[in-house]
């Protein structure tokens, strides 16, 4: 597959992961599907904005680049014939360091949100986080600690592993362009420097 095509494919395949990793999160300030009436009873993780900020908006804007590749002339840019497509890749490459940085930072908010597991109501009738070590993924008995909002541990523990997911993705995708990028700079789009095939300009 061509640089270009490649990532437009990825572009295509960051977008939708976005909207999921924004969506996550947005759903994180709901705890049991609920208003809460306090908004210090919500996890401290919810608000480092890990699936809006890291997964969501700093993963739309390389998403969009990667896709735009396709309006890019690999003709030329400026007069200079052959340097547009390479800048291109370029720049997307410094786009898909910015997305996986995200990708990481919410990634690694939700490791630490699944490891230490939801604030609730506890038995002492004070709020806290009644686990520690990710001790209640084994056990589930240990849910009860967790008097409300009622099915919070595993309202959090679904959206948090799904942002965990996603982010993981992510990554995976970014450092592929990452990859992708170097190599369309190196060599340019198949389209222009024939090093897939083709016969076009450099």
């Amino acid at each position: 597959m061509c640089t270009g095509g490649c990532a437009r494919c990825l572009g295509g395949t960051l977008i939708p992961l976005a909207l999921f990793g924004f969506v996550a999160n947005i759903l994180l300030f709901f705890p049991g599907g609920k208003v809460i009436d306090d908004n210090d009873h919500l996890s401290q993780e919810v608000w480092f904005f890990g699936g809006i900020l890291g997964s969501g908006v700093l993963m739309i804007f390389p998403a969009l680049m990667f896709l735009g590749l396709k309006n890019n002339d690999c003709c030329g840019c400026c007069g200079n014939e052959g340097c547009g497509k390479r800048f291109a890749m370029f720049t997307s490459t410094i786009f898909a360091v910015v997305g996986f940085l995200g990708a990481g930072y919410s990634f690694i908010v939700s490791a630490i949100s699944i490891n230490k597991g939801p604030k609730c109501l506890m038995a002492n009738n004070t709020w806290g986080y009644p686990f520690h070590d990710g001790d209640y993924l084994n056990d589930e008995a240990l849910w009860s600690k967790c008097q409300e909002p009622l099915k919070v541990v595993p309202w959090n523990l679904t959206l948090f592993s799904i942002l965990l997911v996603v982010g993981g993705i992510q990554m995976v995708l970014c450092a592929i362009q990452v990859v992708n990028g170097l190599l369309g700079t190196l060599c340019g789009d198949c389209q222009c420097c024939g090093c897939c095939g083709g016969d076009g300009p450099v």
